[in-house]
């Protein structure tokens, strides 16, 4: 496990989003304040550790290969269950201009190329966080002065995978940082009925052995998608990946952990935001609608 940074604040229960009218047992237990928005705000940064995550209490459905579901319609004061899973480290970026980006992204007035914009930028901001533990080697080079001794980023390269389509709008504002990093795309798409996702492309190296992996994939909703993509990345060799989204829902969260469960490779979720809940359509709420057709309009 990394050293924790000096703003992680270790919590033994998720960013509990969703209010419980169960009164907390331990002095440590994290429920920070939402805004009008439903956005915790100035959410510290949480290290998931195979401890208590606070999980709803619903009925089971299959997803993707593992049980998930929420009551449709529940009452956003239902009471908590717990369960085990497995460690998974997670960061929700706490900084103004995400948070000023991120509300100008909610507004349903924003037009597309406002959108296509401030999206690049906020995936640049969160890239800077994302690539903490990007691998280094060090170098010397000469200055107008002196030798000096540096760091460049070590082979093999960066891979740096959007998920289609939504994931393109992402993918400059990462790249920005990473210029050098090889990038794959990875065609994955949702059943709205299901809520389960399969992948219909993909551009991937077969042999991704030892190669730091970049997902983009701007709402981790259902957390099916996520998943599924990890999974196919850890399938050809991938040895860390990190997770590049602009929102996330609770649910998605405590899903994708359970499908993580087995895995060994070390997984990171960078994410500006976390938001409430689900809705019965799979949607986060509050969100900000359909990112694909936010970025590129609505494609029949």
């Amino acid at each position: 496990m990394p050293p924790r940074a000096a703003n992680d604040v270790p919590c033994p229960q998720l960013l509990d989003a969703v209010p419980s009218r169960r009164p907390p047992t331990d002095a440590r237990q994290c429920r920070p304040p939402t805004d009008q928005t439903g956005t915790l705000e100035r959410p510290p940064t949480i290290l998931a550790r195979p401890t208590k995550v606070a999980v709803r209490q619903v009925p089971k459905q299959r997803l993707g290969g593992a049980s998930f579901g929420r009551i449709p319609g529940a009452d956003a004061d239902e009471a908590f269950d717990t369960s085990e899973v497995s460690p998974m480290r997670i960061h929700v970026a706490d900084h103004p201009l995400v948070a000023h980006k991120l509300t100008v992204l909610r507004d349903v007035t924003t037009s597309s190329p406002i959108f296509r914009r401030l999206t690049d930028e906020l995936v640049t901001l969160l890239a800077y966080e994302a690539t903490r533990d990007v691998r280094t080697e060090p170098v010397t080079v000469q200055t107008p002065v002196a030798p000096a001794q540096g760091v460049r980023l070590a082979d093999p390269k960066p891979l740096v995978v959007p998920i289609l389509r939504a994931g393109l709008g992402m993918l400059e504002g990462m790249v920005r940082l990473l210029p050098t990093a090889e990038v794959g795309f990875l065609g994955m798409i949702r059943d709205e009925k299901t809520l389960q996702a399969s992948t219909y492309a993909q551009r991937i190296p077969d042999d991704l052995t030892g190669r730091q992996c970049y997902v983009l994939d701007p709402m981790l909703a259902t957390g099916g998608t996520l998943a599924d993509a990890i999974g196919f990345l850890v399938d050809r060799g991938a040895s860390q990946i990190t997770a590049v989204c602009l929102l996330a829902a609770p649910e998605g969260l405590e899903h994708l952990e359970r499908r993580l469960a087995s895995c060994t490779v070390p997984v990171t979720i960078v994410m500006a935001g976390l938001d409430q809940r689900l809705n019965d359509q799979g949607f986060i709420v509050p969100g900000l609608g359909d990112a694909g057709d936010r970025l590129y309009g609505v494609v029949d």
